[in-house]
């Protein structure tokens, strides 16, 4: 999979933290904290945890003791979770190659979590990583605390006559090969339940989309930088006029505003 930088997801992180729908992030807590007590602190594994941006999120809402395992395949991004973290929380990092769900250091979670990362899987993968988690539960059950999938909704205002087409183009590009086989893309919450409830666990949805305004500027315009270069040169986009749609939408950027819808899950064992 293609990787993201530090300042990238460091700019980023404000608006995934407002969007995290509250309730689930809390079911999720309760989830740890049920976890029996002979097993000591209920480790986490992350996936694509980044710099730690998931342990954040949710040690900001509770005060749980919990033991985190960050997994991904940048090891510049778990040097910088580390450092971080490595003297305020209990935190293993992992470095994996993400698309090989057999050699991911899954043994012994609780709570298996993730952020912005399951809309670049594909189906495939999802099935088989909720048939390895459903086996995981003979023994100790964990729970999957999936946040942040896009679900292929974006809303720009002031509109603009190229919005749909460009949202149109980038769906697809969303739906392109991440490096774990053909991408679910704007389909990842669904699924993501199916698999889920078909290997037996219990799923509850939220929304948590991004909600961007004038204090978003920075974020907005790398965004609207992102969107142009994903779908410069697909079909039935006009190069002249996503130049002067890219003009447009950076011209409105401290103005303007713009949603990203996203989806949150929860899957427990049923």
């Amino acid at each position: 999979m293609s990787g993201f930088s530090i300042d990238w997801l460091d700019l980023r992180e404000d608006a995934d933290r407002r969007a995290r729908d509250p309730g689930l992030r809390q079911q999720a807590m309760q989830w740890l904290q049920a976890a029996p007590l002979a097993t000591g602190k209920p480790l986490v594994v992350d996936l694509g945890a980044g710099t730690g941006s998931t342990l954040r999120a949710l040690t900001a809402a509770d005060s749980l003791p919990v033991a985190w395992r960050l997994v991904d395949h940048d090891l510049v991004l778990l040097a910088e979770a580390q450092g971080r973290h490595g003297s305020t929380q209990r935190v293993e990092t992992c470095a994996a190659d993400l698309s090989r769900i057999e050699l991911l250091p899954l043994a012994g979670a609780r709570l298996v979590t993730a952020s912005a990362l399951f809309d670049l899987v594909s189906e495939g993968f999802i099935e088989a990583l909720a048939k390895v988690l459903r086996s995981q539960c003979e023994e100790n059950p964990v729970g999957v605390y999936a946040a942040l999938n896009y679900d292929g909704s974006t809303h720009w205002a002031p509109e603009h006559p190229m919005d749909g087409v460009v949202l149109q183009a980038f769906n697809q590009d969303q739906r392109q090969d991440k490096g774990f086989g053909p991408a679910l893309g704007p389909e990842a919450g669904d699924a993501m339940g199916r698999q889920f409830i078909q290997a037996g666990f219990a799923v509850t949805y939220a929304s948590s989309p991004w909600v961007l305004d004038g204090a978003d500027q920075a974020l907005v315009a790398e965004l609207i930088t992102g969107i142009a270069g994903a779908v410069a040169g697909s079909p039935g986009v006009d190069t002249g006029a996503l130049e002067e749609w890219v003009r447009f939408r950076q011209s409105k950027a401290a103005s303007g505003t713009c949603t990203v819808g996203h989806t949150d899950l929860l899957a427990t064992p049923a």
